[in-house]
């Protein structure tokens, strides 16, 4: 028989729901030294003028939302949807134009990012996969865009 109380929270297993990517890759210092480098990457690469020019010039803010954003990602502090809710990169994105080029560029400056942090290996493989589903999921122009992001509705049952 269970004797728990419905005021009692199930305990989730171990490591179950959570990455261990956050701590794999050194935390909250080392993520914020790696958006420091893919910025200081699309500063200074020739092929990401496009992406760049999407951003303010002063970059304080975006920057301090994509830590937020890649902590909670990567299994950390959930300081990102406690701040701004759910993160609807697609909603948030939809006023860029976003290609295979710009896919690309912002790869390659995650990708040197990665570097620039020492980031092990096996988990840089890891976070490019994922990152690539990601970026490529934001595309919406060119040839085969991802489909449009659709919110999605309920209709009331009639009695």
């Amino acid at each position: 028989m269970n004797t728990a109380t419905s005021n009692t929270p199930p305990t989730p297993l171990p490591g179950l729901l959570q990455s261990p990517h956050f701590a794999m890759l050194g935390g909250e210092a080392v993520v914020v030294a790696l958006v420091d480098a893919f910025y200081r990457h699309m500063d200074a690469r020739a092929d990401t003028g496009v992406i760049r020019a999407m951003h303010a010039p002063d970059l304080a803010s975006t920057k301090a939302v994509l830590v937020r954003f890649l902590c909670e990602w990567l299994g950390g502090p959930k300081a990102y949807s406690a701040q701004h809710g759910h993160p609807r990169l697609r909603m948030r994105h939809a006023a860029f134009a976003i290609g295979a080029p710009e896919r690309d560029a912002w790869l390659a400056c995650m990708d040197c990012a990665l570097t620039d942090v020492g980031a092990d290996p096996a988990l840089h493989t890891a976070l490019m996969a994922s990152f690539f589903k990601t970026a490529d999921f934001m595309r919406n122009t060119g040839p085969n865009p991802a489909p449009p992001a659709t919110v999605p509705t309920t209709t009331k049952e009639s009695p």
